[in-house]
């Protein structure tokens, strides 16, 4: 259906006639999750189908335990901490404690809008040690492997990378493995599928029968994605669909990936909430290892489990609602985060407290 043609009244009163069970839909995109709450589809949709958030928060995935090391390291005299705004005021495993908290005792901490402003951070601070903080899915890996490439052919040693980049595919298996995943279809993400391409979605049909759809992000073409999930399931025929073709093409980009591939290679890492998972983190290949800060700092990280009252990991996995977390408006909120699921500007808290 041609989504100029796409009535939304008419799609969810179809939707309802449908007459399929009780069934669950996961979107894996930050930018989805805030979109779908902001346009109030979760609550225009029958009761039976309900949209559940996956782990599409690369703020949201990054274990506690890696919060602490990097405020630990953002306290050294001699260090400069640039970050994505997201990642100021996410807390480690001490409540309270983060990057705002450290930066109002003295550290120095930069929101910077891409990695080569990073760069071109350390090239202005040459006495002190610039370390970005690379956070996110392949959708900014090629930017983070281009500031290594920038770095490097511009002499520039005082400058790092924290490299925190997680790649979705392997999550989205550790998920389905997980003895209570209900999830009937996937909104796969629009952004990451622009780097890696539709195709890489479809092991989801091909080897576990699941639906999938690569979707846009407006009102429209959100309802329009999962719409064709339904149709799906009701076919009892998964299958991998491109909703989004005016930005994804089935390959990706292909020079995008290369340039991941050049500086960034896989490794195994750590998610909240699904835990360690086999070759699902990026970190910077060997040979450009000088700006690598894990080694320049020799950082490791302590497996802090998160033992309070937060269901951030439980909400990034699909298992409860941020309304669920006992929580959730209560003593978390977004000018008192307890966990970075209401923290950033991606996350399912933050975004179910502002819209709904």
């Amino acid at each position: 259906m041609s989504l100029e043609n796409f009535n939304p009244a008419e799609i969810l009163s179809e939707i309802s006639r449908m007459g399929l069970p009780q069934l669950n839909l996961m979107e894996v995109c930050g930018t989805h999750t805030m979109a779908i709450a902001k346009s109030g589809l979760r609550s225009s949709l029958p009761e039976n189908v309900k949209l559940l958030s996956g782990p599409g928060c690369p703020v949201c995935v990054t274990p506690s335990g890696v919060i602490d090391e990097i405020l630990a390291l953002a306290m050294r005299s001699d260090v400069i901490i640039a970050t994505y705004g997201d990642m100021i005021k996410v807390p480690g495993s001490v409540h309270g404690k983060s990057l705002a908290s450290v930066r109002a005792l003295g550290a120095r901490v930069e929101v910077v809008y891409s990695p080569l402003d990073a760069v071109a951070l350390a090239e202005k601070n040459k006495g002190d040690e610039v370390v970005f903080l690379g956070a996110g899915f392949e959708t900014t890996a090629p930017g983070t492997a281009a500031a290594i490439g920038a770095a490097k052919d511009g002499g520039i040693t005082n400058f790092s990378v924290l490299s925190m980049l997680k790649t979705v595919e392997p999550a989205l298996r550790a998920l389905i493995a997980q003895e209570d995943f209900a999830v009937s279809g996937f909104l796969c993400p629009g952004h990451v599928a622009t780097v890696i391409g539709a195709n890489a979605f479809s092991f989801l049909a091909e080897e576990y029968n699941i639906p999938c759809v690569v979707g846009g992000f407006e009102p429209r073409e959100i309802l329009d994605a999962v719409y064709r999930l339904l149709l799906q399931i009701k076919s009892g025929k998964a299958r991998l669909e491109n909703a989004y073709p005016n930005a994804v093409r089935a390959e990706g980009n292909p020079l995008a990936r290369k340039i991941m591939e050049k500086y960034l290679t896989p490794r195994t890492d750590v998610w909240r909430g699904l835990g360690e998972i086999p070759m699902s983190g990026l970190c910077l290949r060997e040979e450009y290892s000088d700006f690598d800060a894990e080694r320049k700092f020799a950082i490791t990280y302590k497996n802090t489990e998160d033992t309070g009252a937060c269901r951030c990991g439980d909400v990034i996995c699909g298992r409860l609602s941020p309304h669920e977390c006992p929580m959730f408006g209560k003593a978390c909120t977004p000018e008192n985060p307890v966990g970075p699921c209401m923290v950033s500007g991606e996350g399912a808290c933050a975004a179910m407290y502002k819209y709904m």
